[in-house]
């Protein structure tokens, strides 16, 4: 197991380091003059020319990286070229908010998507086709018509949670749950649709197995044989997708944030990528693959635990 960990955290510290390279190389395409953006377009050339210069940008690309990668590993993402705010503190600022959705869309996924794949991948029937049929237009709502309609009937109307806002955990646990119950159940409707499908397939698979006809013929009790074997085996494809999900849900924030008014990351990608932010959108940037490598990472640890044959993939 420690080899299998071993090699996913050298595939992923690669990763970091390629997706760094092809980000900072796209982001510093000729084309965007930060200096007159920052000074104005009123602003002399030779002002422009000596922003640029405090600013590093009249250097060769590779040099700039290289001076930035130096500084990453460190932990120093440097300061906001628009703003002059520590970039480490603005997104830690900002992350709490962002870590709270994602968790929250996570656990409710994985609950409700194996509690409805596993029933109807056992019981079939009716609930089988009632489970897909619902899957099915869950994954097929936009998300801003979802979004937009529980904003309508359990804000406006029932006022059960805000509409907009976030109070964070350390203020009031009570109000934080209520200000991200509305962005974590629009953003996991799409998430339930698709991984209870998997489960729901994975489920009905395992069950077509021989070895679960002789687990049936040896007398052993339906649920301890669904409990103990079929969703042991189904888990493995169901956690990839989940761990897909998540990643996934990056896009899916950006959208609810901005509904909900909710400071998080989502909202901070967008602003800062308009202007052009090179610090501020690399750090972004690796801390969303940093994020996707540990997900793997995880979803491989449980996979590996749950398959021992998964590990000498």
């Amino acid at each position: 197991m420690l080899i299998f960990i071993a090699r996913r955290i050298a595939a992923g510290v690669l990763l970091l380091v390629v997706i760094s390279l092809l980000s900072y190389l796209l982001l510093s395409i000729p084309g965007t003059d930060v200096g007159r953006q920052l000074l104005g377009q009123g602003a002399s050339q030779s002002a422009i020319d000596a922003k640029n210069a405090s600013l590093g940008l009249d250097r060769p690309v590779i040099a700039q990286y290289t001076d930035w990668l130096s500084h990453a590993v460190r932990g120093d993402f440097g300061t906001s070229w628009f703003t002059s705010e520590d970039v480490t503190q603005a997104i830690a600022n900002r992350l709490p908010v962002t870590v709270s959705l994602m968790l929250g869309v996570t656990l409710v996924t994985a609950v409700v998507s194996f509690l409805l794949g596993v029933w109807a991948g056992v019981r079939r029937g009716a609930v089988d086709r009632v489970v897909q049929v619902l899957g099915v237009v869950g994954y097929a709502l936009p998300g801003f018509l979802v979004t937009l309609v529980l904003v309508l009937v359990f804000a406006v109307r029932l006022n059960w949670f805000p509409a907009i806002g976030y109070v964070p955990f350390t203020e009031s646990p009570g109000d934080w749950l209520s200000t991200i119950t509305l962005p974590v159940l629009a953003l996991s409707v799409a998430s339930v649709a698709g991984v209870s499908q998997q489960v729901r397939g994975a489920v009905v698979d395992v069950l077509r197995q021989d070895y679960v006809r002789t687990l049936r013929a040896r007398g052993l009790p339906a649920s301890r044989i669904v409990l103990r074997h079929v969703l042991r085996n189904a888990s493995a494809p169901a956690l990839s997708v989940l761990g897909m999900q998540f990643v996934g849900l990056l896009g899916g924030a950006v959208l609810v944030e901005q509904i909900f008014a909710l400071p998080g990351i989502g909202g901070m990608t967008v602003t800062y990528t308009t202007r052009g932010d090179i610090p501020v959108i690399m750090a972004l940037v690796m801390l969303t693959v940093v994020g996707v490598v540990l997900i793997n990472l995880l979803v491989d640890i449980l996979i590996g635990w749950l398959n021992p044959k998964a590990r000498v993939a």
